[in-house]
C-alpha cells in the first residue's frame, strides 16, 4: 500500500486485523491513532417501534474493556446511567424512547491505560425549530458604507432562519466596554429570547487573562467571550470565564490582512468582508454544496494523553457517518503528498481538523513551505481551501488578531471558509449539536461553559477567555433548497401566494406572516402546504411581508429532524374593503328619516334627484361623520316636492 494515500477511518480496523496497521499508520502519521483517546459515534433510528440504535468505531489499537453508556435531556446538567457493556460490543439500542422527542448520549470507554469519550444528539422525527430567539448584529461601519445591500441580505437571510434581529452599528475607535453596554441592556430587556451577538467587521477586542496555552509565554488573549458573558464580573482581566456565558457568539473580522507572506493574495478588507457574506448567503440558499465528510491533519498526536485532535473524530462522526472521515498525510519523509492544503486544494469537505507547530501566519506539516511543510495563511486563500467548517489548534493561533492571522483567513477563502473554530482540542470542543438542527454558535457556547459535563481523557484550559467561533454563529450543518419565485396577488381581502417548488425532497411548506420585514412572524398554517400556492383570506387592511420554507424531513448520521429551509419573502397590501351600503327610509313627523350601515370614523352624504337619469346629484346633507356603525339623516325640506330619489356616498 502506497504511503500516499487518504486513508477512510473505516479502513483503519482493516488494516489493522491484515497485521499492516503499523505500517499503514507510520505511513501516514505516527500519532494518528488519536482517535483511540475518543469514541465515535453515530445512530440509526426508526419510528416502529421507536428506536435510537448507536454504533461507534471499533478502532482503539490500545484495547477496551468496557463501554458505558449515560443519557440526558440536551438542557441536563447531569447524566443518567443507561447500561455497560464489554468491550467486545459496538452498538447498542435504545427502547425507551418516543418519536418526536430528542436525547444526548455520552459514551465512555475503559481502555489499557487510557480512557474515551463520545457524544451524540439524536432523536427520532425530532420537532421542527421555528424560533430562535434575538440575534444582536454588532457592524463596525468604518469604511463599511459599501456593504449596505451585503448587510441588508445578511439580515434577511438570519430573519429567514428563525431569528429576530437587532442591529447595532458602532466604531472599530468604541471601547469593548462601550459595546458591551449595547448587548448587556439589549439582553436585560429581554432575556428569555437574546441568545446571540454577531461580530462584523473589526468590533473592538477585549483582550484578557494572562495564559500560555502553548509553551510559549503568559500572555493576554483576545477573549470574545467577554461579549457572550453578561453578567461576569471581568474586572481583574480574568483568564477563564468569570461566569457561565449567555449568549451565542462569533466573529468576521478581516482587518490587518495585509498578505505579507504572498503579498496580493488577500483584497482590501471590504471585498473580503463582501466576499464572505456571498459565501453565508449562497450556503444558506444551497447554491453550493459539498459531500458529506471530514479532513484530519493531526501532527501533534497524543500528547501523554492530552489527544488533542480527539476534538475531531468525537465531533465528525455524527456529522459526517462512518467511513467518511480522510486522513491528510504529516509525515516529515514524504511530504507534500497529499498534505493537508493539497488536499483541500482539490477535494471539498463538510468538515476539517488540523493541528501542527504553529505561527501567527502559518502551520507545520500542513503544506509546502521550508524544512517544516509549512501551509502559510495566504496558502489557505490562494490555494482556496475548500472546507465548510474548520477547527485548527498550533502555537500562537489563539492571537487571532494578529495581522494575517492563520485562522481569520479561512474567512477570506474564495468559495468554502465559513468558520473557524479556535483552539479546538484546547480545550476540547463539542459541536455534535449541530446533527440535530443547532446552530454552530450553539456549540461555541456549549464550549465555552465546559467544565467536566463534557469530557475527554484530558481537557486542559476548560472554560478559557480565548475560546473563539470566527465566522456566523448562527450558520447550521444541513441545508435544504428552499422555493423560489415567490409571488403575491390581492384581491379584496385574499392574498394569494404562488411559488417554484424547492429542489430537494421535502415534506411541504410553511407560510409565515408579519407587519413587518424585521418581524416577528406566526405561522399561519396549521399544517404543511404540499402545493406551490396558498391563500390567505380575510386579511386584514395593512401592509405584511409574507415568508415561505421548505421543510424536510432531515435523516444523517445523528438521527432524524424536522429541517426548514431559508426563508423567502414578499410583500403584500391590501387595501380595506367597504361593505355595500344597504339604506332604510321612514316616514316621520317632519320629514323623512334615512338610516344606513357605516364605518365609524368615514365621512358620508346624502344626495338627491328627481330622476334617476339626470346626471347631476344634489348633496343634502353635506358631510356626516360617522360615529358608529349605524348613521341616520332626516330631510325635512319636503316642501313642493313631489318625488325624490336618494343616495348615500362617500367622498
Amino acid at each position: 500500500m502506497s504511503a500516499n494515500v487518504r486513508i477512510p477511518v473505516s479502513l483503519k480496523l482493516w488494516a489493522f486485523r491484515l497485521g499492516v496497521f503499523v505500517a499503514l499508520a507510520n505511513s501516514i502519521s505516527f500519532a494518528d491513532q488519536t482517535w483511540t483517546y475518543s469514541v465515535e459515534i453515530s445512530a440509526t433510528v426508526q419510528m416502529s417501534p421507536p428506536q435510537i440504535t448507536l454504533h461507534w468505531e471499533n478502532d482503539d489499537i490500545y484495547g477496551v474493556t468496557n463501554f458505558t453508556i449515560y443519557r440526558k435531556a440536551k438542557d441536563a446538567t447531569s447524566w443518567d446511567s443507561l447500561t455497560s457493556l464489554d468491550g467486545s460490543t459496538f452498538s447498542w439500542t435504545d427502547s425507551n424512547v418516543s418519536v418526536g422527542s430528542t436525547y444526548e448520549y455520552q459514551i465512555f470507554k475503559g481502555g489499557a491505560n487510557h480512557v474515551g469519550y463520545g457524544y451524540i444528539y439524536s432523536g427520532i422525527n425530532a420537532p421542527l425549530i421555528e424560533h430562535r430567539g434575538k440575534l444582536l448584529l454588532i457592524v463596525a461601519t468604518n469604511g463599511l458604507e459599501n456593504l449596505s445591500t451585503e448587510l441588508s441580505r445578511l439580515q434577511s437571510d438570519i430573519i429567514g432562519d428563525g431569528w429576530q434581529v437587532i442591529r447595532h452599528d458602532v466604531s472599530s475607535n468604541d471601547t469593548p466596554t462601550s459595546i458591551k453596554s449595547h448587548i448587556v441592556n439589549d439582553y436585560n430587556a429581554d432575556p428569555a429570547n437574546v441568545q446571540a451577538v454577531f461580530l462584523f467587521g473589526h468590533v473592538p477586542i477585549l483582550q484578557s487573562g494572562f495564559l500560555d496555552y502553548d509553551t510559549h509565554g503568559d500572555r493576554p488573549m483576545a477573549a470574545d467571550t467577554y461579549y457572550a458573558d453578561v453578567d461576569g464580573d471581568w474586572s481583574s482581566s480574568p483568564s477563564y470565564l468569570p461566569s457561565d456565558a449567555e449568549l451565542m457568539v462569533g466573529r468576521v473580522d478581516l482587518a490587518n490582512m495585509p498578505g505579507a507572506s504572498a503579498p496580493g493574495v488577500f483584497t482590501n478588507e471590504v471585498e473580503l468582508l463582501r466576499n464572505y457574506l456571498n459565501k453565508d448567503h449562497r450556503w444558506r440558499h444551497k447554491l453550493f454544496t459539498v459531500p458529506r465528510r471530514a479532513l484530519m491533519a493531526d501532527r501533534f498526536g497524543d500528547l501523554d494523553g492530552e489527544a488533542r485532535s480527539a476534538t475531531g473524530y468525537r465531533n465528525f462522526e455524527p456529522m459526517v457517518g462512518p467511513g467518511n472521515i480522510e486522513l491528510a498525510n504529516v509525515v516529515d519523509a514524504s511530504l507534500p503528498t497529499n498534505c493537508w492544503i493539497s488536499l483541500l486544494s482539490t477535494n471539498s469537505y463538510l468538515w476539517t481538523y488540523a493541528c501542527g507547530g504553529g505561527q501567527d501566519t502559518s502551520m507545520s506539516a500542513m503544506g509546502l513551505h521550508g524544512q517544516y511543510f509549512d501551509a502559510w495563511s495566504t496558502d489557505i486563500v490562494s490555494q482556496d481551501a475548500k472546507a465548510v467548517f474548520f477547527m485548527l489548534e498550533g502555537s500562537w493561533m489563539g492571537n487571532w488578531d494578529h495581522p494575517d492571522n492563520y485562522m481569520r483567513s479561512v474567512l477570506a477563502t474564495p468559495t468554502m471558509g465559513l468558520a473557524c473554530c479556535c483552539i479546538a482540542g484546547h480545550p476540547h470542543a463539542y459541536y455534535h449539536h449541530m446533527g440535530l438542527g443547532e446552530p454552530i454558535g450553539y456549540g461555541v457556547r456549549v464550549t465555552m461553559n465546559n467544565s467536566t459535563l463534557y469530557r475527554n481523557q484530558s481537557n486542559e484550559f476548560a472554560r478559557a477567555v480565548y475560546i473563539e467561533l470566527l465566522g456566523d454563529p448562527t450558520l447550521r450543518l444541513d441545508q435544504i433548497a428552499p422555493p423560489s419565485i415567490l409571488t403575491a396577488s390581492v384581491n379584496g381581502s385574499n392574498v394569494t401566494l404562488n411559488w417554484s417548488p424547492s429542489a430537494d425532497t421535502i415534506a411541504g411548506y410553511y407560510v409565515y406572516r408579519a407587519t413587518s420585514s424585521a418581524g416577528p412572524f406566526t405561522r399561519i398554517t396549521g399544517a404543511l402546504v404540499s402545493s406551490t400556492s396558498f391563500n390567505d383570506t380575510s386579511v386584514p387592511a395593512g401592509s405584511y411581508t409574507y415568508m415561505l420554507r421548505a421543510v424536510a424531513l432531515q435523516t444523517n448520521p445523528s438521527g432524524s429532524y424536522y429541517n426548514p429551509s431559508q426563508g423567502v419573502f414578499v410583500n403584500a397590501s391590501v387595501t380595506a374593503v367597504a361593505p355595500p351600503i344597504t339604506v332604510s327610509a321612514t316616514r316621520v313627523a317632519n320629514g323623512i328619516k334615512l338610516t344606513w350601515n357605516s364605518q365609524p370614523g368615514i365621512v358620508y352624504r346624502v344626495l338627491c334627484n328627481s330622476n334617476f337619469a339626470q346626471v347631476e346629484w344634489a348633496n343634502l346633507s353635506g358631510d356626516i361623520n360617522a360615529s358608529s356603525a349605524a348613521t341616520s339623516w332626516t330631510d325635512v325640506n319636503l316642501t313642493n316636492v313631489s318625488a325624490r330619489f336618494y343616495r348615500i356616498a362617500r367622498p
